[in-house]
């Protein structure tokens, strides 16, 4: 876990082969989809959405000058909790899935050993989770 928000767990992703990738995961238990939530709930979630990907999006940029953006998914299709998708994108990505959904990547990457969270990835989470301390502090004031 990087940082514990209002409704959801910031986590990075167990694989990195986008570095950067994370997951907000809700707090409420046995929440299968977005549309079980309350709306107040929901726009809490969302709210910690938006705060993990504005961190995802500063520290990438600053770590990769051909970031490109964040792409943010809700989906849900395997695993049967609430949570969300934040991939960085990177313009040295392959041309033919520079500008495709990250679920168009070989299944490999997802069982690569070289892409897995390890302790190489070390500077990039502390540098997530300064973000994240940094902008759920200013966002609550």
């Amino acid at each position: 876990m990087l940082w514990e928000l209002d409704a959801s767990f910031a986590v990075i992703g167990d694989v990195q082969f986008l570095p950067g990738y994370c997951v907000a995961l809700t707090k409420v238990r046995g929440v299968d989809r977005l549309s079980d939530l309350p709306r107040a709930e929901r726009i809490r979630y969302l709210g910690d959405v938006d705060l993990l990907a504005t961190a995802v999006e500063n520290v990438c940029s600053a770590r990769d000058g051909s970031y490109r953006r964040v792409n943010v998914e809700i989906l849900g299709n395997t695993d049967a909790f609430l949570h969300a998708h934040v991939w960085p994108r990177y313009g040295w990505e392959p041309e033919a899935l520079v500008g495709k959904p990250v679920w168009l990547y070989p299944p490999d990457n997802w069982r690569d050993k070289q892409y897995a969270l390890s302790a190489f990835h070390d500077s990039l989470r502390s540098a997530l989770e300064a973000e994240l301390a940094k902008l759920a502090t200013s966002w609550r004031a």
